[in-house]
């Protein structure tokens, strides 16, 4: 009987080791992306920087949302609002500039540069003019 409360003693021991060994080899969880915004834009780096309004859809072509929400922001289009896409492949430059480290985001800057409104990820465009609408008015 002895014998037998040593070899399961043993066993829990054992396996009370490993448990513990296993769980200091687990990775870290992955640090998650700051997913930063612009506060402010140089107009100049943009297409039509006189116009009232832009709107920048930071994209990547391997990203199968990005074209969905380019399209959406490109209906916003007018006088007095400028639509570009930057797309990451194509203009890395603008990306590195602004810090863009996830795609699609969607900023809207005023005359001056300074970003009134962002979205990030995929949108649906009553969210996308919502928030266009909401940072035309404060202004």
């Amino acid at each position: 009987m002895t014998a037998r409360l040593l070899v399961v003693a043993a066993v829990v021991a054992i396996a009370v080791v490993l448990a513990v060994v296993a769980r200091r080899r687990r990775p870290d969880v992955p640090t998650q992306p700051a997913r930063n915004v612009p506060q402010q834009l140089d107009r100049a780096d943009f297409p039509r920087p006189q116009a009232p309004w832009l709107v920048v859809v930071f994209t990547s072509s391997t990203c199968h949302t990005c074209a969905d929400v380019a399209a959406k922001a490109a209906v916003l289009s007018s006088d007095d609002v400028e639509v570009t896409e930057v797309e990451f492949g194509a203009q890395r430059r603008i990306h590195d500039r602004y810090r863009i480290d996830a795609v699609p985001t969607v900023v809207l800057a005023d005359a001056e540069g300074v970003v009134r409104a962002s979205l990030l990820g995929p949108v649906t465009a009553t969210d996308l003019w919502a928030a266009i609408a909401a940072a035309r008015e404060e202004s």
